[in-house]
């Protein structure tokens, strides 16, 4: 072999060694970039993905909705004060009355006995009373020859005693006369006929002068004054302050939810119940067309002032946590800070934030029970339709499937 191709023959052996270590030291680059793609992939996807949410400013009025008692401004249950039979009614359901109107009428046969017997006996007294005072007379025209004075005296007291009984049997009297006066039922007050619960011929008796035996039995008729209603509603205790002269709401019937009837403040409780922590208020409604009927149930819609300084943030951003009520913050670096705030109304799904958080910190807008301080996360945008109010993503979408057909497998 001549020099020339020797040295030719070095040359390609040169070459394919260079060509060799060239691929082997590609393939072990390449298998590094494969692990350390593939670790970053694995860190990446255990990150948590969040979605982030800045705090907002609060309304300028804060609107409250709660379910409210009609009652009517007046209402009585009207009972019989004598026993008797329903001899006839004149007022049904729905009636319109004044007062002083007459209802129904009571047959007492009883009551006339009574009365008749009185009379009798109040004729009876008197006469004993005019014969008593004709004797005393009678007695006081003679002298003391024929009588003595001890027998004046007996005469005059008899006299003084058969007064007293006419007295009382005058008072006896009136008392069954009064009472003939009840066999009459009438209407207290304008207003209309709330209930009618006799018929005629049937049995009342004078239970109801005796007001422990109301809750056992019920009155033969109600009355209502309906010009103006009261309204009855619960409010927190948190709305106290709010509780003013001044203050309006408006009601809605269940029925009738575009339908919007005023209403205006007349009077709280002082006091806060401690079985519900909320606060009796009255509310007042002109009714003078009769829209609305005493125990209904209808919507009152308060609007109280807010201060719109207040931050809000989505009521899903609060944890329960031991310790208080904390929400989860992502720092500049993506990492977990949980943040212990203080709360102010609930606005349903906002809820206010008065202490604890600033208007430029990033919250995590859903936060799960895992999160844990100093924890790293990724920020996500969410899916259209699911954002959680104002969302500020900084990192990439979540995917979304390119495949109909493989999705849905």
């Amino acid at each position: 072999m001549t020099q020339p191709t020797t040295r030719r023959y070095g040359v390609w052996l040169a070459l394919f060694g260079l060509a060799a270590a060239a691929l082997a030291g590609y393939g072990i680059w390449s298998r590094r970039a494969s692990v350390t793609h593939l670790q970053q992939t694995a860190d990446d996807a255990a990150l948590p993905r969040v979605q982030v949410a800045l705090p907002k400013q609060g309304p300028r009025t804060e609107a409250l909705t709660l379910p409210g008692e009609v009652r009517a401004w007046n209402e009585a249950a009207i009972y019989g004060q004598v026993s008797g039979y329903v001899s006839q009614w004149f007022k049904d359901y729905g009636a319109h009355v004044i007062a002083g109107e007459v209802l129904a009428t009571i047959d007492t046969p009883s009551l006339d006995a009574q009365l008749a017997s009185s009379k009798a006996s109040l004729a009876a007294a008197q006469t004993h009373y005019s014969l008593a005072a004709l004797t005393a007379k009678r007695y006081d025209a003679l002298t003391t020859l024929a009588v003595t004075q001890q027998e004046k005296d007996n005469m005059d007291a008899t006299a003084a005693a058969d007064k007293a009984l006419v007295a009382a049997a005058q008072q006896t009297v009136d008392q069954y006369q009064a009472m003939t006066n009840f066999k009459k039922i009438v209407a207290p007050f304008a207003g209309i006929v709330a209930a009618r619960r006799v018929e005629v011929g049937d049995f009342i008796n004078s239970a109801g002068a005796d007001a422990s035996l109301h809750a056992t039995s019920q009155a033969p008729f109600s009355v209502a004054d309906v010009s103006k209603l009261r309204i009855f509603v619960s409010v927190p205790q948190d709305f106290g302050a709010l509780l003013k002269p001044g203050l309006k709401a408006d009601l809605t019937l269940p029925g009738a939810p575009g339908k919007k009837i005023p209403a205006q403040f007349l009077t709280m409780a002082g006091a806060v119940s401690p079985f519900t922590r909320t606060i009796v208020t009255e509310l007042v409604v002109d009714n003078a067309h009769e829209g609305l009927l005493p125990g209904a149930y209808v919507n009152v819609n308060f609007s109280f002032p807010s201060d719109p300084d207040i931050l809000i943030i989505p009521s899903q951003a609060l944890l329960f946590r031991a310790d208080g009520m904390r929400v989860a913050l992502v720092d500049g670096q993506n990492h977990v800070r949980l943040q212990n705030v203080s709360l102010g109304h609930n606005l349903g799904l906002d809820v206010q934030i008065v202490a604890g958080l600033k208007a430029t910190d990033r919250i995590v807008a859903n936060p799960s029970l895992g999160l844990l301080e100093g924890q790293q996360v990724k920020v996500v945008q969410a899916a259209k339709g699911y954002e959680p109010g104002e969302v500020q993503g900084a990192g990439t979408p979540a995917p979304q499937p390119t495949d109909t057909k493989l999705s849905r497998r």
